[in-house]
Parts: structure tokens; sequence; C-alpha cells
């Protein structure tokens, strides 16, 4: 197009000038465009008369009274004024120059009836043939549709990104509904409702421009036929298109509330997990009745597809973080029941495993925590923990009655079932006091039978789930079996020392012009009978046996031969000769003992004391196979006493020699087995003969039987340290003192 001269004659005046188009092919170009979708207008003078123009322009803005020609574009479309575009049509019929738009944005209509669209254009200016500018001639695609694609494309993208970042859920379908109802070239109203885990019900899940009390009403209501659009939706698994709330039997229980709502039509599409699982409903609602297009189908489609992936997104999401949360309690648990078992045997007191039970429950399981006790008929509390002094006081002050029907721990007692309720507990008790609002009673079982029972309280409103009682039955189970080890360590260690007790000497004897000193210690904890053994006793008024000796083995067998020893010893030696004499005999008796009493051999050392003339004693002993005994003289010097011997219970005829020892007073023979001599340090070091005699002889100044007791046993021990006794140590010690 070319510029139009200021001298030619005004775009008016069409005097003497040929028309750039004839009347026949304007007549052709109008019939074209009457035939397309384009839009095409024709524009006379500088006032923009409407000569002509298709249907597609008409429908464009808006069809109605607005279907007419010879009528100034301004004054058919008062609302292009201030949006620049009649400014537009002025300058391409001044100018002679074309104007191209692009995807330009136009609000087409007033009021409540205006619409968006989007067109692309061109004003081309109609020229005589004179070149002059008569008009405007407006050619244009709308492109709404593709710009709300592209918008909706984008849109989409955009909540896309957001289930993939993990965005929550209700910021993914609320900006899903926000897209749609901006998109829609309709008024259009977007709801979502999620389907319980049953698939029975629906849940708001979001509707941001629904009014509150319509969200609250639907909330939660039933799948199934005939219940609204989206209930029956969801019933059937494909979409429902309702077109008129206000006859559509589907909505008979809705329909004021509908009308509240001023809702008049509702298309809802079912939103499918991809194996079927009913997720929820995809609806959206309209003002005035409508049915909707094929694009509003697939639209919907669309978008339940996406809310269908953001919903399994959360649905997996959350799965995942209860199965973290599973596993992590679970872990926890674990580590609770590790720790609680690792304090339940720290140490074999039956009364201390219970308290800590009762410690390890309150606060973890509960506030407050009792454990009771059946104990000779009746039920003793042996145990609680209180987050006060004053609840613990109340606590312990209550005590079960063991045969009361109507008292919890009497019926788990007697049942050996857990027990648990939302109230406080049957019978008398401080309940009030301590504002006990539930309990939990667990049986602790000793094969079946309820020995006593752990009780739990709550104080508040937490109650106890399955998970509380689980953990508390673990828990009650270990610390039964705790309990009772401990109760049986008990047992066995008390028989144990009754035992040994009654194989070693029950006192020790008065003897004219001595003294007698003793020590025993076995090794371990005590709980097996030890394999050494001493014994003293008298043969005439003034005469005395004493022995000390190791069996080989510990436990019964080793009791068994160590009390036919002594019995042997006491029977035969009022009646033998002398010292060797009676130790053939304890040979002969070992000999005979039958195999299921043992066949282990026995070390020995045995005497006989009897006064001498100056005050002393003279010894007479035999040492079978034993450590050899020391002899503390005047001077506080210790030496070995030596002599041969072989072991006891090997052979028929042992070799023994009698050895001849005078006691002088102030003098003591010190006779030991050796779990002395073989005691160790730290390192493995054995204390042996040679630090023991150095021991012995360190003493120095005269002392009494227990002094050299004490100084010999402490110096093992500081040799020893803490690791512990590795076997049973005895030491028998006889001092002669200076008479009467």
């Amino acid at each position: 197009m070319r510029r139009i001269p200021e001298q030619q004659p005004s775009p008016g005046d069409t005097s003497g000038r040929k028309p750039l188009l004839t009347e026949g092919a304007e007549k052709d170009l109008r019939t074209l465009f009457g035939q397309a979708t384009a839009v095409f207008a024709s524009l006379a003078g500088p006032a923009h008369v409407v000569e002509a123009a298709n249907a597609a322009f008409f429908a464009a803005i808006g069809g109605g009274d607005r279907v007419r020609t010879g009528v100034p574009l301004g004054r058919l479309m008062p609302e292009l004024i201030d949006q620049g575009f009649l400014h537009l049509l002025d300058r391409v019929y001044r100018t002679g120059e074309r104007h191209i738009g692009r995807n330009a944005r136009v609000l087409l209509g007033t009021g409540a009836g205006a619409r968006e669209a989007f067109f692309d254009f061109t004003y081309e200016p109609r020229l005589d043939e004179g070149g002059n500018v008569i008009g405007v001639r407006v050619i244009g695609v709308e492109t709404t549709q593709v710009m709300q694609a592209q918008r909706l494309t984008a849109e989409h993208r955009a909540l896309l990104e957001q289930i993939a970042r993990q965005a929550p859920l209700e910021q993914v379908l609320e900006g899903m509904a926000r897209v749609i109802e901006d998109l829609a070239p309709d008024e259009v109203l977007v709801s979502v409702l999620l389907a319980d885990d049953d698939a029975r019900h629906l849940r708001h899940g979001a509707a941001p421009s629904l009014p509150d009390f319509y969200n609250q009403a639907i909330d939660g209501i039933a799948t199934g036929e005939g219940v609204g659009s989206c209930g029956t939706a969801a019933h059937r698994r494909e979409p429902v298109i309702v077109t008129d709330i206000a006859t559509d039997p589907f909505w008979d229980d809705f329909r004021d509330l509908a009308g509240r709502a001023r809702l008049a039509a509702c298309w809802s599409t079912p939103i499918l997990a991809r194996d079927g699982t009913l997720l929820g409903t995809f609806a959206m609602y309209h003002r005035v009745p409508r049915a909707p297009q094929e694009s509003d189908l697939a639209l919907a489609r669309v978008f339940a597809d996406t809310a269908a992936l953001a919903i399994e997104r959360h649905h997996a999401e959350r799965a995942r973080a209860a199965a973290e949360a599973k596993e992590k309690a679970l872990r926890d648990d674990l580590a609770f029941l590790l720790q609680a078992s690792t304090s339940l045997s720290a140490d074999l007191d039956y009364t201390q495993t219970l308290q800590r039970l009762a410690t390890l429950c309150a606060p973890k399981l509960a506030p407050l925590c009792a454990v009771d006790v059946v104990d000779a008929g009746r039920v003793r509390r042996i145990a609680t923990a209180a987050p006060t002094g004053y609840d613990g006081k109340l606590l312990a002050s209550h005590i079960p009655v063991y045969d009361a029907d109507a008292d919890a721990v009497a019926r788990v007692l007697a049942s050996g079932l857990s027990e648990v309720a939302r109230r406080t507990p049957t019978g008398p008790g401080p309940w009030h006091d301590l504002g006990v609002t539930g309990y939990l009673c667990v049986p602790l079982l000793d094969r079946g039978r309820a020995f006593g029972a752990l009780t739990l309280l709550t104080t508040g409103e937490d109650t106890f789930d399955g998970h509380t009682v689980a953990l508390a039955e673990e828990l009650a189970r270990r610390a039964a079996a705790a309990a009772l080890n401990a109760r049986q360590y008990t047992q066995r260690v008390t028989l144990a020392r009754d035992l040994q007790a009654g194989l070693l000497l029950p006192e020790v004897p008065a003897l004219r012009g001595a003294e007698i000193a003793t020590y025993y210690h076995p090794a371990g904890e005590g709980l097996e009978i030890g394999g050494d053994f001493y014994d003293v006793f008298p043969l005439t008024d003034d005469t005395w046996a004493f022995m000390l000796g190791d069996v080989c083995g510990r436990g019964a067998t080793a009791a068994a031969t160590t009390a036919l020893v002594r019995h042997t010893a006491r029977a035969v030696a009022p009646l033998l000769p002398g010292p060797e004499a009676v130790v053939q005999a304890i040979n002969k008796a070992l000999l005979d003992r039958p195999h299921s009493h043992g066949t282990g051999f026995v070390t020995l050392v045995y005497g006989h004391l009897a006064p001498a003339g100056d005050g002393g004693f003279d010894i007479t002993l035999v040492r079978a196979g034993h450590t050899l005994p020391v002899h503390i003289d005047a001077g506080h010097t210790a030496k070995p006493v030596a002599g041969d011997g072989s072991l006891l219970g090997i052979g028929p005829d042992p070799h023994l020699v009698p050895l001849h020892l005078r006691l002088s007073p102030a003098e003591s023979l010190v006779l030991y087995t050796d779990g002395i001599t073989e005691a160790r340090s730290p390192d493995g070091e054995q204390f042996g003969e040679e630090r023991l005699t150095d021991t012995l002889t360190g003493i120095g100044h005269p002392v009494t039987a227990e002094e050299v007791i004490a100084a010999l046993t402490g110096s093992v021990r500081t040799f020893t340290g803490v690791h512990g006794i590795d076997d049973d140590q005895a030491v028998l010690v006889l001092t002669a003192t200076a008479g009467e």
C-alpha cells in the first residue's frame, strides 16, 4: 500500500477514480468470507460504518441486536473505544497503511455478558481507483481457543511440576480448580472430592469458588446410585452429566442445597487410579442449566487424570511416610526392649528386677505403674513408679485383694490374661486422688501361671492402644523371665551355701593353748558347691585331728566326695594308730565308692595335734598330693614343710610319708588350697608359693591366727585385682599360744 498524497482528493471523494476492486470482486470476497469461519467486515468512511460483514463477525461480537449494518462500528460496539481498536482504524484510514495484530485481546460485550477473546487480524485500507482510502476492511481469525489451549497447557505443565515436586495435595487440587475456572469461556465452579479408603464416602478436597456451607454439607456424602452427580459418578465409575439440577432425580436430596448455592448444572467425572480404584470425583458446576460440549468433556477427562496422578502420588507418599513411621516405631520398640532386657538382667536381685520393670514403664508407657506379686497366698506390692513422691506413696499404699473378684489385679492373677479399660480399676483404691482415667493390667507368668501383675494407669485423655498393650505384654514377658531367673539364682546360691556350710565347720572349736582360724571363698558367683574343704575334730581330751583338702571337680559329685572323706576320717581316726592309717582308710573308701558318686582324685593334708611339755604342740601330718604346708616360726620366718605323698583315689597303695613338727608358742602352721597359689594377676601371672611365703614372713611381730589369714587373703586380693577368683580358696591356720 502507498501513502496517500495530501494534494489528492479526500478519501470520501470518489469522482474520476476507478475502484481498486470491482463491485463483483468485492461481492465475491464477501461471499468467500461469508462461507468461511474467518471474521470479515467492510467499514466505510472516517466513521467506520459497517457496510457489510459475514455471519462469523456478528457471531463473534455477540449476535442479537448487533446483527445490523449501516451503523458506525463505535456505536455498534462501544466497548472497543476504550480498548484502542477505533484508534487503530483511524490511523489506517488516515495513513493508508495496513495494520496487523497477533493474538490481540479484546473484551466483547459489556457487563456480565462480556467475554474475553483473542484474534489474529488485519486492518487493510479500502482504496478507490485513484488510490484514495474510502474505508477499512477488517479480516481476522479468532484464536481464543488456541490461546486458551496454550494457557491450559502451560498451567497443566505447572501442575505436573507441582506433583513432581511433591507439593501438598490440597495446594495442587486448589490450583487445578482455579486454573479451570479462570480459563473456561463460561463461568464454571470446580469441585474435587476425595474417596475414603473404603471408597464408600467422598470427602472435601478442593472447591475454591463454592460456598463453605455447601462444601461442609457434601463433605462425607455416600457413594451410590442417585446420590447427586458426584455420588452417582463414584458409584458407576463413569461420568454423570446433570444439565438441570432443578429437574434431575439424582438431586432430589440436594436440590434445596444447590438452590441456596445458586447451582443449576453439574457434570461429574470419577477420578480413577490406574488399577481402577476410586480416588474421588471431579465436578464442574454452572449457574445456568447447560449441556457440555465435547471440549468440556475432554477438559474434564484431562484434569481428572491429572487429579488422579496427584492423588496417587499423595497416597504413595502417605504410604511411604506411614511405612517409615511404622519402621521407626518398630526400631524404637526394639531399642526400648533391648535396653529394657539389659536393664532387667543387670543383676540377679528379684526385687530390684521388678522395680526396674516399673521404672521402665513410667512414663514410657503410662504415667503410673505398679508391680504386685503373690507371696505366701497374699498379694504384695513390690514396686511402683510415679511422677511425684506423693503419687508414689499413694500408689504404694494400695494393696490389691488377692481373692476379690472386683479387683482387676486379682482377676488377672486368676486368669493369666491381660485386662484393659478406659476407666478406673474396679475395687477400692486411690484412683480419684491420682486422677486415674484408665488401666492396663498384664500378668507376669511362670510356665503359664501368674505369679504377679504389672499395672499401668493413665491420668489424662490418653488411652491404651493395641501397640501399647503389645509392648507392655512383651516387656512383662521379659521381666517375668528375668525375675524368675533372679529368684532361681538366689535360691540356688542359698542352697549351695547351705550345702557348703554343711561340709565345712559349723564353728571353729576352741583348743587349749592354740588358736584356729579358717577361710573359705568359692569361685565365681557361688552357684556350685566347691571342692575345697577343711575340718578339725577331737580324738581325745587333749588330741585333735585336722585336715584340709581339695576334691577334683565341683558341684554335687564334689560334695559327695568331700562328705565321704570327712565322715571316713571322723569315723576311723579314733580307731587307728596315726595319720598314715587314717589316710589309707580314706583312700580305700574313695576306691570303693560307686561310680555314680564320682571317680575324681583328692589331695589332702591330714594331721594330729597333741600338747607338748613346753607349752607348744607336737604335730604329725601326712601330705597326700596337696600343696606344701607352711610353718611360721618364732622368728616370723615362713618356710614350706616338705613331705612326699601321692594323690588319693587313684590306686590302692598311695605313697605316704608321715612328718613330725614341733609347734612352739607364737608359731603357726598354715594349710591352704591351690586356689591361693594359682590366683592370677590381670596379666596372667600366678601368685605362687614364693609370694605366699614372702607374704607370711612379712607379717612380722607375733600375730593371731586370724591376722595370718587376713594378711594372706589381703595380699591375694591386691595381686588379682577386680577380675575375680577362678578357683575355690580355703585356708586353715593353727597357732600355738603361750598357754595358761
